[in-house]
């Protein structure tokens, strides 16, 4: 008899091991789930099409800024305030039917960070040469390693502002004058 009871005694206790093992973890991921809720406060991502820059703000304080290429004239990049919808790490490049792998000649780049307009995106390219100019599609379009950089930064939810003209809150997230930098954005783009 004993040995039948030393068996379930054992069980019993690896049944009421597990359960604990099971409630702590449990608990602990909540836990963490909601330190990290706490830690990381929604970001703020602003693009000056004048300055062709972005910024990543983070209570209200800038943590990162990025060198961009915005829409060209004949395919100018949207303005108003956006939301992430989508982040894909190494996309594929969809057009007219086609579709490309990821991989090198891919003219999304490593990243893409989608947003709230159809079509619309901040992503990494093919032609780092492009970044500082306006050349792009419309969208906003990063160095490879820039764009990972961002792409750890940002979450679905988080908000994007694409900025079109230069006034006092551009001023302070990127430095000078409205009046000046607004005057420079006018002259680069006409000698692209």
């Amino acid at each position: 008899m004993k040995p039948a009871t030393s068996k379930l005694t054992a069980e019993w206790m690896v049944g009421l091991l597990v359960m604990a093992f099971t409630t702590s973890s449990a608990a602990q991921d909540s836990a963490r789930a909601a330190t990290a809720g706490r830690q990381r406060t929604q970001r703020v991502v602003m693009v000056s099409i004048a300055d062709r820059r972005l910024a990543v703000l983070g209570n209200g304080k800038v943590l990162a800024y990025f060198p961009v290429a915005v829409g060209a004239a004949v395919s100018p990049s949207p303005t108003g305030e956006f939301e992430i919808v989508s982040r894909v790490s190494n996309p594929a490049y969809y057009h007219d039917g086609a579709v490309m792998p990821a991989g090198s000649g891919n003219p999304v780049g490593t990243r893409w960070i989608g947003l709230n307009v159809k079509g619309y995106g901040i992503h990494g390219t093919n032609a780092p040469k492009s970044v500082g100019r306006a050349s792009s599609h419309g969208c906003i379009r990063l160095r490879n390693r820039d764009v990972e950089k961002l792409y750890a930064m940002v979450r679905v939810g988080d908000t994007v502002q694409i900025r079109g003209e230069r006034d006092e809150e551009v001023a302070a997230v990127f430095g000078g004058e409205p009046e000046v930098a607004a005057a420079r954005g006018a002259v680069e783009a006409g000698g692209q």
